[in-house]
């Protein structure tokens, strides 16, 4: 790769496909407080300042309690609609175009909250924004980790009315000590019913997590998997495999996997040939969405055009889109790219 870094103009302008996004995590502040409102619900903050003060984390953990005591001001499906139609808002702001989307049912099951009242929310924004703003998207149903496989088992069977509605599952949650290898019997339920299989590993877990997820979930894209270049074998499974890794550098950094962004190993997972994509996992808690993530890599790490454009295309090469709509995306990708570079 070239030393010279990518036009920042260039991030902003090419189309691109998110495919790491916990729809809770896209809960900014102001909206905390607006539904808080709505709702009558008492907050344990006494401003948006306070909140964002309390957005600094140590590890996984210490962000999920802050994660968890927020959605507890989601209550009813104009909540999620509203939650879901401010993050697509953004996503055409960023020049994303196709986006696929985690939702954590048992966040608010657990609550007395009705498993379609999150969702029937969220898919009514997300239909409304292939409409209104020519973003395409799917809905992946996570299961939270750390808790039981019989849980994650009732969860599945609750969602069954709503399966042809998503495009897959997915595990997501406090990742040490508990492995993926728990879950087997809910992944392979979803495999059968169709649906496609993705699973946080290789984060703050090891690189064992990563084979356990390809082997005993046969997921077909690790999210995060920043770990897997611990283990030479795994790489180079990855790469002859092609199976995709979501990386969130921003998120990375803010729950201390890497000290800083300078640090980070996404460049070299890119020089591997690892099929490798930026995210933004919980934007409104890690400081910024896709785009924000793209730019910092790029000044931390140098990325260079070239650099930019392969991740954007992996992005496009690892969803879940039908071939015709990928292609589509990739050709609309590659004009943008072309007009750019000729500038």
């Amino acid at each position: 790769m070239a030393d010279e870094q990518a036009d920042s103009s260039m991030i902003d302008s090419l189309p691109k496909a998110e495919l790491h996004l916990h729809i809770e995590g896209t809960l900014e502040p102001e909206m905390m407080f607006s539904l808080a409102e709505r709702n009558q619900i008492s907050l344990p903050y006494k401003s948006v300042d306070e909140v964002r003060n309390a957005y600094q984390f140590s590890n996984l953990e210490s962000f999920l309690d802050i994660y968890y005591a927020g959605a507890q001001v989601l209550q009813t499906e104009q909540d999620f609609y509203d939650l879901t139609w401010a993050y697509l808002e953004r996503c055409k702001k960023d020049n994303v175009v196709h986006t696929e989307i985690f939702f954590d049912p048992q966040t608010h099951t657990d609550r007395g909250i009705q498993f379609g009242t999150a969702f029937e929310g969220i898919d009514a924004a997300l239909q409304d924004a292939r409409k209104q703003l020519g973003i395409s998207s799917h809905i992946i149903m996570c299961f939270l980790r750390h808790l039981s496989a019989e849980a994650a088992l009732d969860t599945f069977e609750m969602s069954k009315p709503w399966h042809q509605r998503m495009i897959g599952v997915g595990l997501d949650s406090s990742e040490l000590g508990h492995p993926p290898g728990k879950f087997t019997e809910v992944f392979s339920k979803a495999r059968q019913a169709g649906l496609k299989t993705v699973a946080h590993a290789g984060e703050e877990g090891p690189a064992e997590y990563i084979w356990e997820a390809l082997d005993e979930l046969k997921v077909s894209r690790v999210d995060h998997g920043v770990r897997c270049l611990e283990d030479e074998r795994l790489v180079q499974y990855l790469v002859d495999n092609k199976i995709p890794l979501t990386v969130c550098p921003l998120s990375n950094v803010k729950l201390c996997v890497f000290d800083k962004m300078s640090e980070h190993n996404l460049k070299q997972m890119l020089d591997r040939g690892l099929c490798v994509t930026v995210n933004s996992d919980d934007p409104s808690y890690f400081g910024g969405y896709i785009n924000d993530n793209f730019h910092a890599c790029q000044q931390a790490l140098a990325l260079d055009d070239q650099a930019v454009y392969q991740l954007i295309r992996n992005s496009f090469n690892a969803s879940f889109l039908e071939n015709t709509e990928r292609s589509e995306y990739l050709a609309r990708l590659d004009n943008f790219y072309k007009e750019l570079s000729n500038d």
